[in-house]
């Protein structure tokens, strides 16, 4: 690993390792990115609600089944460059767009969308559909930012169903780090924040300012019938994402997705809907975690990660004995050395999986 990866391994209840760095050649680390792998199966999955579900699939057929779950929520599969993460002569990816948005169908924002059949359930549901639909016993889980949250629900649902877990930059999405990403870490960013707020407070629906929560006015915002309510919220909502990323990201900068209405309307729309409703986990994962006692997992995360603290990831490691801990110290929510470190923990699983022995 690179310096500047701090790594803690194994934690047992009533012990605990303290975080200790390791080195290795840089040229490992740069090794463990691969070409994609071309798509070679894909398709759209009825879920037997009204959605249709994109998938594709890449790789090895005979491989070890590997599962990416986008960030967001909304992120979506986009360009595909997750495959990269992923040794394609050893593993068979297997990605999808979550419901309500990408290449599924209908999006969130269709006339007449029924946000209640959008929940953490009901993307859980999907991919049992996608897993028996594709034909694997069991897959290792990948997932980012929002894809983590739903990699640990779905493998809190479905234990016998996952030979492994690799998370990189770790939410559970609960109140608390929602509470945090929208209102407290605007006191690193006081001047973008008051700008979030301020639109919320003028938009006539009643919020003021440390009263009541403003990723819940903004979830109000996004359900209004007025497009152009709708669409101001949405670049109000995308230039706060974009101020609360940017620290380990090289300063603020505009994401250029945002360029595109329909991606930016779905992506906030399920974001705060999502956010409003602690993520749909009651109880929360930190309250869960006994459920992956038999899964060995990897968690990587930016210590400059302000929108969502080490804190988190940390918890989880304390709760998940089979689980490892890396640290990067230099990056934020993401970065070339977590994409390395996330690229290498795949490998690491393979070699584990094919061997029999235990990651750790």
């Amino acid at each position: 690993m690179h310096e500047g990866l701090s790594v803690s391994r194994g934690r047992h209840p009533g012990g605990g390792e303290e975080c200790r760095a390791r080195a290795s050649s840089a040229r490992y680390c740069a090794d463990v990115v691969f070409e994609a792998a071309p798509v070679r199966a894909s398709g759209l999955l009825p879920t037997g609600d009204g959605h249709e579900v994109y998938w594709e699939e890449s790789g090895n057929p005979a491989g070890i089944p590997g599962l990416y779950l986008h960030g967001g929520p909304g992120g979506t599969l986009r360009t595909g460059s997750y495959r990269t993460k992923f040794d394609p002569t050893r593993f068979r990816i297997i990605g999808l767009d979550q419901r309500g948005c990408g290449r599924s169908r209908p999006l969130v924002t269709a006339p007449g969308y029924d946000l209640e059949q959008n929940t953490t359930t009901h993307l859980v549901r999907d991919l049992e559909l996608l897993r028996e639909h594709v034909g694997v016993d069991r897959w290792l889980l990948n997932g980012v930012s929002w894809g983590s949250t739903l990699a640990l629900a779905y493998a809190q649902a479905h234990p016998e169903r996952v030979a492994g877990i690799v998370l990189m930059a770790v939410t559970t999405t609960s109140r608390s780090e929602v509470d945090w990403i929208t209102e407290t870490v605007g006191a690193i960013f006081p001047e973008a924040w008051d700008r979030f707020a301020t639109h919320a407070e003028e938009a006539g629906i009643g919020y003021v300012r440390g009263h009541g929560r403003l990723v819940e006015a903004y979830a109000q915002l996004l359900r209004s019938p007025s497009l152009e309510v709708r669409d101001a919220a949405s670049r109000a909502w995308a230039e706060w994402e974009d101020y609360h990323i940017s620290i380990g990201a090289g300063g603020f900068h505009r994401d250029p997705r945002w360029g595109d209405p329909e991606f930016r309307w779905c992506f906030v729309t399920l974001a705060t809907h999502y956010w409003s409703h602690d993520g749909f986990l009651d109880p929360p994962i930190l309250d869960r975690m006994e459920c992956l006692s038999e899964i060995p997992g990897t968690l990587i995360h930016g210590r400059r990660d302000i929108s969502g603290p080490v804190v988190v990831p940390w918890k989880l490691h304390r709760a998940w004995p089979r689980s490892e801990l890396v640290i990067d110290e230099g990056e934020g929510h993401g970065g070339t050395s977590m994409v390395e470190a996330w690229a290498s923990a795949n490998i690491r699983h393979a070699d584990a999986l094919e061997s029999g022995r235990p990651l750790l």
